[in-house]
């Protein structure tokens, strides 16, 4: 791949051979430099892009959804630095798993699919329409339609027959977890629809995202304990959503954080200030239980060390949607830039492993590299460190305010709810799923189910 010449210039000057990044957080080429250096590091491990292999995939054991979210970091990756390096391998990928319905459903995947899945792409899609990352070709799916798209697919499925609503984890009753209705796969949808309603100015997407917000308040996914508001992981629809799996990861935090935000920006009166209410509780709870000393972690498995492939890539989402709430507020910079600050510079300290001196790690708290390295060390660094430049950067546009993306209200309505993508059971070989549970198993406890990372 080549290095665009403005960064590689960047990259020359900050660069020592095997050694730590050295990342100065008050100058915008320093951070653009360590951001080049990292995007690098995490461009390494895909070769979808390459002659016989195929654009969109990572390789085991990375599952189709982290790849999703991979592009989508590039994205913010061009919209902070500016360098095109990666625009033409994004696109391509991109692309290339929309699915016949161009919802991001392709059939090599479909058969293992969980709702949460398929949002890390729409997700991406709907930063590149509203971050202006390059149109697509004029024949091919434009980025707002895949994301109107991913959405449709979804609001066709929200499930009132449990719980009074909610999206399920997985979308086909042969797979574990399709009885899970779980933060994620329901924070993505309200984030997704705040952030259409915003760009599109239709008031149902905003009904949609009040819905899915009141909803996952109603079954205690968010729950309040003082000025804090906390995301638990899950619960269990065969007992009427009355258990719940009380595990805290970042991202879920994060993907209600970003919708809140978007929902403050678009309301007014009484109603905004009770948005503000919600992203200062979500901020309050995130930086109480995923901050040491400032730096971000994920905490309950990086101090022990047991984070799986999933998990390891939390942190990229927690980074990236707090950065993006400070383009919709007017309350939340300094909140939260403290933190990102803090973070990137920690992150940077632990780049500094590998046999080329500057390969990420996991703790950052540490200081030092902690001998791990992976797409979502590389991924969770390059969204802390580029968040940095976000007050050098233009907000989210929206139809009316510059916006080019064209978009499709009716995408991925035919698909309902049988999907029909293929036949046959699904195996263990195939099975994918993003998530914080990657392997789920319902075990009994006295006082009800519980599902717990295996």
């Amino acid at each position: 791949m080549r290095i665009s010449a403005t960064v590689a210039l960047y990259a020359l000057a900050n660069l020592r051979p095997a050694s730590a990044i050295d990342l100065d957080i008050t100058d915008q080429n320093s951070i653009k430099s360590t951001a080049s250096i990292i995007a690098h590091g995490m461009m390494n491990y895909y070769s979808g892009n390459l002659t016989g292999q195929t654009p969109g995939l990572l390789p085991s054991p990375y599952y189709w959804w982290e790849a999703g979210a991979m592009f989508g970091s590039l994205i913010d990756y061009w919209y902070y630095t500016g360098d095109t390096t990666y625009n033409d391998v994004v696109t391509q990928a991109m692309l290339f798993q929309v699915g016949p319905e161009d919802n991001y459903m392709p059939p090599n995947q479909t058969k293992s699919l969980g709702n949460d899945d398929q949002s890390f792409w729409g997700l991406a899609a709907m930063s590149a329409a509203e971050l202006k990352f390059p149109n697509p070709p004029a024949k091919s799916p434009q980025w707002l339609a895949l994301a109107q798209g991913v959405f449709n697919s979804q609001a066709q499925v929200w499930d009132n027959s449990t719980c009074n609503g909610g999206l399920r984890w997985q979308k086909f009753t042969f797979n574990t977890g399709y009885n899970y209705k779980n933060s994620i796969s329901n924070g993505c949808f309200f984030n997704m629809a705040s952030r259409l309603g915003f760009y599109t100015k239709n008031e149902s997407y905003f009904d949609w995202a009040n819905s899915a917000w009141n909803w996952a308040e109603g079954v205690k996914l968010l729950s309040t304990n003082g000025s804090s508001i906390f995301v638990v992981d899950g619960t269990d629809d065969t007992e009427n959503c009355t258990s719940l799996n009380p595990q805290k990861w970042s991202y879920n935090a994060g993907v209600y954080l970003l919708g809140a935000s978007v929902m403050y920006n678009q309301t007014s009166g009484d109603t905004q200030a009770l948005w503000k209410t919600r992203v200062e509780g979500l901020i309050a709870g995130a930086s109480s239980y995923f901050f040491e000393n400032k730096i971000m972690l994920e905490t309950l498995c990086e101090p022990q060390g047991n984070c799986d492939t999933d998990q390891l890539s939390f942190k990229a989402y927690l980074s990236r949607w707090m950065a993006a709430s400070i383009k919709l507020t007017d309350f939340v910079e300094p909140l939260v830039l403290p933190l990102l600050q803090a973070s990137a510079q920690a992150a940077a300290k632990s780049c500094s492993g590998g046999t080329d001196g500057v390969t990420c790690g996991t703790k950052w708290t540490t200081g030092a590299f902690d001998g791990t390295y992976g797409v979502g060390q590389q991924m969770s660094a390059l969204e802390v460190v580029q968040s940095l430049l976000i007050d050098n950067v233009r907000g989210p546009v929206s139809n009316v305010t510059g916006g080019t993306s064209a978009g499709d209200p009716s995408a991925g309505t035919n698909t309902g709810n049988s999907y029909g993508y293929f036949e046959g059971p699904i195996t263990t070989g195939s099975r994918a799923g993003a998530g914080v549970i990657t392997a789920m198993v319902i075990i009994g406890l006295v006082g009800g189910a519980w599902w717990m990372v295996v």
